[in-house]
């Protein structure tokens, strides 16, 4: 999924997209299941309740995706303007140790760990002469920032769709439809993992294993601070 949106959304965000929808998901589903184990909630539920339980899912997930794709806008926005400034910074520079060194500052924390000191020296000689030639662009709201939103939203409710169709498809045994829409949560996160393990070219099951982990671990924490 991540490399279908790949256009539009960055990898990383695409990722973390999905797994904050499972996430909320998980945080209704999981919470149903602990409140039908201990019998705070009477296992046969009345017939239709797995409708409206999947109508308030995805209406909290869309919420959520709504407030990311403001998010994600706003720190495409702010970025630009970072570079903006940087690019400003670099045309007034008196000197050009002055502006290699803001190049540097910029760069090193990418650059540093793959890289020797004097590779990133001849690779920001080279920066600073393109940016020299460059002219400023806006900096601010652009076509790609609202498609990357408008993605970041769809993508939260597409990654959460299979987890809640058992709550439409088994109306009359919602217990049931909630244990399955946990097992699918778990996979989604699982097999998100996976495919971003063969992306960055690590372990797609150790990678996958641990993110299902993490997220079981931050559903657990939100329940018990009754989130």
């Amino acid at each position: 999924m991540t490399n279908v949106l790949g256009e539009f959304l960055d990898p990383i965000d695409a990722l973390f997209t999905i797994f904050f929808s499972i996430l909320f998901a998980l945080l209704f589903t999981l919470s149903y299941s602990v409140f039908i184990y201990r019998g705070i909630i009477d296992s046969s539920f009345a017939s239709g309740y797995g409708q409206e339980l999947f109508a308030a899912i995805l209406g909290a997930v869309a919420a959520w995706g709504i407030i990311d794709g403001v998010i994600y806008v706003l720190g495409e926005v702010f970025a630009r303007g970072e570079r903006y400034r940087l690019l400003q910074y670099v045309h007034t520079s008196d000197s050009e140790e002055t502006a290699i060194a803001a190049i540097a500052d910029e760069l090193d924390f990418i650059l540093e760990p793959i890289t020797t000191d004097a590779q990133r020296q001849a690779l920001y000689h080279d920066v600073l002469g393109h940016l020299s030639q460059a002219e400023p662009q806006a900096a601010g709201l652009q076509r790609e920032d609202v498609v990357g939103a408008v993605a970041a939203v769809l993508l939260s409710v597409v990654a959460v769709l299979p987890s809640l169709l058992p709550l439409l498809l088994l109306p009359n045994n919602t217990a049931l439809a909630i244990s399955i829409s946990n097992v699918i949560s778990i996979f989604v996160v699982f097999a998100t993992g996976y495919g971003w393990g063969i992306h960055t070219d690590t372990n797609p099951w150790k990678i996958g294993l641990l993110l299902a982990s993490v997220c079981l671990s931050m559903v657990v924490v939100a329940m018990l601070l009754g989130g």
